[in-house]
């Protein structure tokens, strides 16, 4: 009995660093590939893979490194989508802008919705249609959600009540999508998985 328990215990230290080698070995290979794309300046990609890299084996030195990409990659991602989005846009509805239900219901309000993106701030207004009075509503201070990330690391935004929005643009950079994807609360962020409030807006 004496012989038997060193030998199970070797046998399971065995198991422990082979599964502890390829854990680095996949974490290795995960950190290269986004270096690649990370080298091709396809920056969307490349975040994803270095967050998952750090999430790995988060005590090492690849986990470090990777952890370090993805905040100069948050900013360089952020700085892009913000020059793009910076400026006046039209709520065109709740659907993408080609689907005509979205149009009819839009034709029938009194009322046209715009948001006006800043460096720092969002401002949201309402203008009526006939007299094309403008009215401002609320203003919301720009601050990222940079802790527990639901859709994107870079794109999302916290409002005032503590809804979380998913942001991004089509390829022409002249429609915007907005998402609500979570919803900060005391006891932290609560993921939406259902149902998920949306809007869309065009360049104005």
């Amino acid at each position: 009995m004496k012989k038997t328990f060193p030998l199970i215990v070797f046998l399971i230290s065995l198991q422990f660093f082979g599964q502890n080698d390829q854990k680095t070995a996949f974490q290795k290979s995960k950190y290269e590939l986004a270096i690649s794309y990370y080298k091709k300046a396809d920056f969307v990609k490349a975040i994803d893979l270095f967050s998952l890299a750090a999430k790995i084996k988060p005590e090492n030195e690849i986990a470090q490194e990777a952890i370090k990409k993805v905040d100069t990659l948050r900013e360089v991602l952020r700085k892009e989508i913000l020059d793009q989005a910076v400026g006046t846009w039209k709520r065109s509805g709740s659907q993408p802008v080609w689907a005509s239900t979205t149009a009819e219901t839009e034709n029938q309000s009194v009322v046209e919705e715009l948001i006006e993106i800043k460096e720092n701030q969002i401002l949201f207004y309402e203008v009526d249609k006939k007299t094309k009075a403008k009215k401002l509503l609320k203003t919301e201070d720009l601050i990222y959600n940079d802790a527990n990330n639901t859709v994107s690391l870079f794109s999302e935004i916290i409002l005032s009540d503590g809804t979380i929005w998913n942001c991004s643009l089509n390829e022409k950079a002249d429609v915007l999508h907005v998402i609500n994807v979570a919803v900060k609360t005391e006891d932290g962020i609560e993921k939406i998985k259902n149902d998920n409030e949306e809007s869309y807006y065009t360049k104005f």
